[in-house]
Order: C-alpha cells, then structure tokens, then sequence
C-alpha cells in the first residue's frame, strides 16, 4: 500500500496547470492539423507534452517547481495528446469528407457531430478503463512509453540510462525506416494477439510479390474485420448479459467472479452495463441530430431515415470497441479503415451520397479519441503505483478526464476558427479524398459477396483466440495497415523477446519493458520532428 499520508493528486483547475494545459492544447491540436492536410498521419505528441512539462519544472521560477511533480507532467502530456488525436482525427477528418465531396453545407452540422461523438468517445474509455475488456494492466504501449519516459526524468539511475539506450536505438532504427514502435511493442504486448497482428501486416506486404495477389485492391481485410468485430461485441456481451443458473453452485461461482472484479478492477460489470447502454443512446441522440442538420429529414423517407440512425449508432459504437482493442494490445488502429467498412455498407444498404457522408464522418469521429484516452490513462495508471493506492488512482484518473475533455474542446474551438483557412486553400486530409470518390463511385453485389465471404474466416478466428487474445481484431488489424516492413519488427521483436525470456527467465520483463518504452519514444520522437521538418521544408 501507498505509505504517504494524506497523498493528493494535483488538481486539474489549479490555475498554472490549467493554462499550461490550454496553451498545449492549442498547440497540439494545430500541430495535429497541419501534418494531417500535409502528410496524412497524425503524430503522437503525449512525449513532447511530457518533456515541455519537464523543461517548464526546470525553469528557475519558484512556481514553476511544481511541475516536477510527475502527476502534473501526466496532465500536460494528457492535454496536448488529447487536443492533436482530437483536431486531426475525430474533428478534421469528418469535416473535411464533406468538403471533398463538394457539399461544404455539410460541414458545421458534421463538426457538430462529430465534436459530440468525440466526447461520447473519450467519456466512454474512461468509464470502461480498468474493466476486464479494457484493463489498466493492458498494454496500450504508447501509454507505458510516455510513463516510462516522464520516470525516467524524475528518478534517473538506471531506469533512465535503459530508457535513454532504447530511445537512441529507436531514434536510430527510425532513421533506417524500421518501424520501432511495432518492435517496442512486440516486447511488452500479449505475444499472441501481437503475432497474429505480425502475420497479418506480413500477409498485406508480400500478398503481390509473392502470391501475386495485391491485397490492397480487394475488401479481404474489411471482411476479416467484419467478422472479427461482431464476434467480438457478442463476447463483449456476453460477459455483461450472462445470467447464473438459480443453483447454488453458480450462484456461488458468480459471487465469487464478482469479487474477483472488485479486486482486480476498478470497473464493475454492473456499472459498464450502464455505460454502454447509456453510451449507445448518447450516439442514437448524436445521430439524429446530425441527421436532422445534415438536411436527411427532406432527403430520405421516414423508414429509411429510422435505419441510418440505428445503423450510424450502432456502428460508432461498434467501431470504437474494434479500435479500442487494436489500440490496446498493438499501440495501433486502424479507424480509417473501420470507419471504410462502414461507409462500404452503408452504401450496400443504399443510403443516399449525403447520407453517407455523415455516415462516415460520424464513424471516423469515434474511435481516435477513445484509443487516446485509453493511452493517456495508462500513463498516469503507471505514474501513480500501477493502482497501488485506489483511491488515488480513481482521483487522478478523474483529473486525467477533466484535462482531457479541456483539451477536447479546446480542439473543437480551434478547428471551428481555423478549418476554412485550412480548406480554401483546398487543404484536407488526404484519407478523404478515398471516402468521397468511394461514395461517387457506388459499390457492387460483388464488394457484398467478398465482404460476407472474408467475414467467415474473421468469425471463427476471433472466436478461437477468445475475448483475452483478440486474434481475430489483431489479424484484420494488420491486412488493413499499410506499414513497410513493420511486419519484420514485430516478428523480430517477439522472437528475441521469447528468446530471453527463456534464458534470463520472467526477471528480464521489466529491463525489456524499459527498453521497449525507449525504442517506442524514439520512434515518437522521430516520427514528429520529422514530420514538423518536412512541414517546414
């Protein structure tokens, strides 16, 4: 147990930390705009965040001593981490479908939804972290980088000179073209879900030069995720909705599976019952509303206008659990990609090109935030003794929150000031352009066959490897990201990680999660700087 008396977590309205939070806020969400229109990626920027918070601690100012206070630096690196996944992918993105399509009426009734949904999604990961589907003790390892980092700034020794090794290493591999966050990740994730997500990245690489087959002109991987996405809700159910036989023996086994919860989790079953039914309404409102600005009422029939906003919940809500666990057991996700097979069946509904629109814009909104928070979470899960104190992890995960929804809406206020400067420049991001020809271009009976076909395969897969492994979400992770030769790294990175395991044993783990977290800042480090250079030159 914590040995400190009266222990407190700093205040997320203390009036340094939230004007330091704000000023980050605005500049990671424009960071995150402008690299998304030039280069379509979004940087993380949760290890800038934790060393402009370092630097302001070393200021000589007596007030600026506070922030060498490591739960401080957590909610800085929390806000400008919020505010770049923010602007660029839940707010930018949508707006900018629209606006591709040439219908720039639909561009304030998109930002209004999509602003929404961004809440509902970061509001929901914080009410689900620490449940058995998403658990503190996940990996989400872009969380675990950005805590170790801040750590090692704090105590330094040994800790730090491993971390300063594997972020040179990483910074290094970065420059050769290696995907180092794939390779740190393949040190600390379930070796399991990451090797299926390796096959999978191996599989969309080499299907043209060695099977000739190009992968990427065909929707074998949307089918996967299909599959593998409606399997994974039914389990997700199926742990909140399974009901005990009225025996003793079950009663007993489910008593003792509650306790289990209450120990190992802050999150009840009982209580994320009421937030996903609670969340799912929250989306069915935030459908009708974007349906009714979006003009759909005049578009559409009553019928069909009833089915796009069950369909656009209840795809939202599908969507961000599907990137939520990619997001969780591999640092990545693939929300554009899920956002598409969204848009692929509404289009095979026969929704209207306006409709789909907002459809798309809708989905994208989700999914980016709550992968972000779940990242966010874990940083200060780390930074606060791994739940050692629950009280105080409840309380600092509170402040996470707070400082994170800040952030969110300084996003959607900067993107409202900025998006048109963006646009009349024909600036966007660049994943648009494929939605809107999409939508002009229709689909066909074919795209439906493959789809349902591929989606078998994703069924049975995510099926075998259960709701712990999530080998069906991982393997459609991977066909669906395009990333060269990240496939090496994660393969690469598991062997040696078994390889050491079995000849140092389990006392290596925490040396490889310290390295792991280096090769993940430096390929973090790498990929912004590189971006920002390339944005100036």
């Amino acid at each position: 147990m914590n040995t400190e008396p009266n222990k407190k977590h700093p205040s997320a309205f203390e009036p340094l930390t939230l004007f330091l939070t704000v000023v980050t806020a605005v500049f990671g969400a424009i960071i995150g705009m402008q690299i998304i229109v030039t280069l379509g990626v979004t940087p993380s920027t949760s290890i800038i965040g934790a060393l402009v918070a370092m630097l302001i601690s070393r200021i000589p100012i007596m007030i600026m001593r506070k922030f060498r206070s490591v739960q401080r630096q957590n909610l800085v690196q929390t806000s400008i981490s919020s505010a770049t996944f923010g602007a660029a992918n839940s707010l930018l993105i949508p707006i900018g479908i629209p606006f591709a399509m040439g219908n720039t009426d639909l561009i304030i009734p998109m930002l209004i939804g999509a602003g929404l949904a961004m809440l509902i999604d970061a509001t929901l990961l914080y009410k689900l972290f620490d449940w058995r589907i998403f658990p503190a003790k996940g990996t989400w390892a872009p969380g675990v980088a950005t805590a170790e980092s801040i750590l090692a700034g704090d105590k330094g020794g040994k800790r730090a000179g491993l971390l300063g090794i594997g972020t040179a290493v990483g910074l290094i591999g970065s420059y050769f073209g290696i995907s180092m966050s794939a390779f740190g990740v393949a040190f600390i994730g379930n070796i399991a879900a990451l090797a299926m997500f390796g096959i999978g990245l191996l599989i969309r690489q080499y299907s043209l030069p060695w099977f000739d087959y190009d992968l990427s002109k065909t929707y074998i991987g949307h089918g996967f995720m299909i599959g593998a996405g409606m399997v994974a809700l039914v389990q997700v159910a199926f742990m909140m909705f399974r009901k005990p036989k009225n025996d003793d023996t079950q009663t007993e086994q489910s008593n003792s599976v509650a306790k289990v919860d209450e120990q190992q989790f802050t999150r009840t079953t009982g209580e994320t019952k009421r937030v996903l039914g609670i969340g799912f309404v929250a989306y069915l409102v935030v459908a009708v509303i974007i349906a009714i600005a979006g003009g759909l009422l005049t578009d559409m029939s009553a019928g069909m206008l009833i089915g796009f906003v069950l369909f656009a919940a209840f795809a939202a809500f599908l969507h961000e659990i599907i990137v939520g666990i990619a997001a969780m057991h591999s640092g990545w996700f693939p929300a554009f990609a899920v956002a598409f097979i969204t848009l692929l069946i509404g289009m095979l509904i026969g929704f209207p090109p306006t409709a789909l629109a907002l459809l798309a814009g809708f989905s994208a909104a989700t999914g980016p935030a709550f992968a972000d928070m779940g990242y966010d979470l874990k940083t200060g899960y780390i930074l606060r003794g791994n739940g050692e104190d629950r009280e105080y992890e409840i309380h600092g995960r509170r402040q996470q929150y707070i400082t994170g929804m800040i952030a969110f809406g300084v996003s959607i206020v900067t993107v409202l000031i900025t998006y048109n400067g963006y646009f009349s420049d024909n600036l966007f991001p660049p994943i648009d352009k494929v939605y809107a020809s999409t939508i002009s271009a229709g689909t066909s009976p074919h795209v439906a066959r493959e789809l349902l076909l591929w989606a078998i395969p994703g069924a049975l897969l995510q099926l075998i490897g259960g709701s712990k492994k999530q080998l069906g979400i991982m393997f459609a992770t991977g066909l669906l990201i395009t990333s060269p030769n990240a496939c090496w790294a994660v393969l690469a990175g598991i062997a040696i990680r078994l390889i050491v395991l079995k000849v140092k044993g389990k006392q290596a783990e925490s040396t490889m999660s310290i390295l792991a977290a280096g090769f993940i800042a430096g390929d973090a480090l790498y990929s912004f700087f590189n971006s920002v250079f390339k944005i100036n030159k």
